[in-house]
């Protein structure tokens, strides 16, 4: 589509309206001259708009005076009209020829990488792994074999369960479908037994296959054996099975930091300072001084590829680098304000580690206070199914 719009451009293409009481015939004669007219717009039955060649614009006189048709230019569009229109100044002539060369040059090349699906996987460590497969910045579209690159991947990665990728324009667009990584299976005819993957007090056990090496109540730890894979029987003796059971636990989750009650915090100072840079192909253009006018400051990079059409990007992008100045200041908090904030703190990163919060059954914060500090401890007292199966090797 972009190719075609940059030949249409290229050559050149006049606008029409064409009026008359028999449109119908004017088609059909163009379509048994095979002039070809594009973007046709019908306003009423006797009145159309049309795009036509320059060329064959000069064949559809004769059509237009053969249907007693009105036939009017209303817009001239293309490289021979803007030459045309600037036919004294040369070097503008010549920049202009340089740039559509150029732009028509670079629509042959993948200059963007979209990634869409990545939660898990660090897009990139996906565009490292692209670029081992043959899918690059810079690459003909041409040479990119996009099956190829797909079965790479398929081949490389057990993590991701599909991938697509399309190509439009200068862009190419990648969708993912992570998979979700499967627990080590046990056969079901392997002995084995069911070992503690958390510490924690049993809270219930309920054994279907096997026999229960704990009771409730018990304190384990991450390997302490739940359930042995075997069945005592009074005529058979000790058989081996595979354990299965239920064991759910008092799982505790516990955080701990000691913090001075004086201490310094950056506090912005509303003062920034932008400045702006091209990156062209990993070769980038500063147009600032490298050093900052600000002693301490926090520096922020935002960028942006050049895109002329959707989907038609350029290998440039703008850099736009923000810095915010900021001073330490100091500060000193009262015990009971930085055990409230210490205590937020922690219950936040706690509950990141924690999958089900309605599982929470009791919390406990300890508080210790020393000289110029304070230690503030915070556990989580969470009510989980516990265990994991572990092979009988003999």
């Amino acid at each position: 589509m972009i190719i075609s719009k940059m030949t249409n451009f290229a050559t050149g293409y006049v606008k029409l309206r064409i009026e008359g009481f028999y449109i119908e015939r004017f088609i059909n004669i163009c379509i048994s001259k095979k002039i070809l007219l594009h973007d046709i717009v019908r306003e009423k039955s006797t009145l159309l708009y049309a795009k036509v060649s320059i060329n064959d614009y000069k064949r559809l006189r004769e059509v237009a005076k053969k249907t007693k048709s009105k036939m009017k230019i209303v817009g001239k569009v293309g490289l021979p009209f803007a030459m045309h229109r600037y036919r004294k100044r040369k070097i503008f002539a010549i920049f202009f020829i340089l740039i559509i060369i150029t732009i028509v040059t670079l629509s042959n090349y993948v200059w963007n990488i979209d990634i869409e699906g990545n939660v898990n996987i660090n897009k990139e460590e996906l565009l490292e792994m692209l670029n081992k497969c043959g899918l690059y910045i810079g690459i003909s579209k041409e040479k990119l074999d996009t099956k190829s690159v797909i079965d790479k991947i398929r081949l490389e990665r057990d993590d991701i369960a599909w991938i697509g990728i399309s190509v439009k324009g200068t862009n190419v667009m990648i969708k993912i479908k992570e998979s979700e990584k499967a627990p080590e299976v046990i056969d079901k005819d392997e002995y084995c037994n069911i070992i503690s993957d958390k510490t924690g007090s049993i809270t219930k056990i309920n054994v279907q296959n096997g026999t229960a090496a704990v009771n409730i109540g018990d304190i384990v730890k991450p390997g302490d054996v739940l359930v042995e894979g075997y069945i005592e029987g009074t005529y058979t003796g000790r058989r081996y099975v595979h354990s299965i059971a239920d064991v759910e636990a008092k799982v505790w989750y516990t955080k701990k930091i000691k913090k001075p009650l004086k201490t310094q915090i950056p506090v912005e100072t509303g003062n920034e300072e932008k400045k702006y840079s091209l990156n062209i192909k990993n070769f980038r253009i500063n147009f600032y001084k490298t050093l900052s006018k600000f002693q301490k400051y926090d520096k922020i990079d935002t960028t942006k590829k050049i895109e002329l059409f959707s989907n038609f990007y350029l290998p440039i992008e703008i850099i736009k680098t923000t810095n915010k100045e900021y001073v330490m200041q100091d500060i000193t908090y009262t015990p009971e304000e930085l055990t409230e904030l210490t205590e937020n703190e922690l219950r936040e990163e706690l509950k990141k580690e924690i999958q089900d919060e309605s599982k929470i059954i009791n919390s406990q914060v300890n508080t210790y206070s020393y000289d110029g500090y304070i230690e503030v401890e915070v556990i989580y007292e969470v009510l989980e199914k516990i265990g994991t199966k572990d092979k009988i090797i003999f």
